[in-house]
């Protein structure tokens, strides 16, 4: 018997969402398959930022995810892909939590909230771009029924990755 999903809200980013971003993305763990440490806070401010223009302009983005307790755990959404290599005009569909609440299931619970807002506005295809070596992220593309589409090695860090994809 499966356990009931946990409580996730999805909202867009507020200005206070890039210190919260910041802050629990600082983190060596969480930040492995993502140039292993956290950026500065001007990153996650201009993150941010973008998002809330994705979302007014496309109707989706990188949505700051909250649990039952309105905390901010981490980021759940999607955006155009943003590098010059790889599924360029394609959606990607993307995830970065907490380290204190990996295994609960938020991830996996927002990312199919994701889906659903983004069948409903229309969009066919998405992928996910994930590190070959990122165990817990190619079990939520596998749990989303997302299959792997190719392989590549990413241009900056020669690291494998895979692109996952899923029509909605």
């Amino acid at each position: 018997m499966n356990p009931a999903p946990p409580v996730v809200r999805l909202r867009v980013p507020t200005d206070e969402d890039a210190v919260a971003w910041h802050r629990i993305f600082d983190d060596p763990d969480v930040m492995e398959f993502h140039g292993g440490r956290s950026s500065e806070l001007s990153v996650y401010e201009e993150l941010t930022a973008r998002q809330r223009r994705h979302d007014a302009e496309r109707g989706f983005c990188l949505w700051t995810m909250l649990d039952e307790h309105e905390r901010v755990l981490g980021f759940t959404g999607a955006q155009p892909w943003p590098a010059d290599w790889g599924p360029q005009g394609e959606i990607e569909i993307g995830w970065r939590l907490g380290r204190e609440h990996w295994g609960k299931g938020y991830v996996t619970a927002a990312a199919r909230e994701t889906l659903e807002r983004l069948r409903a506005g229309r969009t066919t295809t998405v992928v996910a771009m994930v590190n070959a070596r990122n165990t817990r992220s190619i079990a939520v593309t596998q749990r989303l029924g997302m299959r792997l589409a190719e392989t590549f090695m990413t241009p900056a860090t020669q690291q494998r990755g895979h692109c996952y994809r899923l029509d909605l």
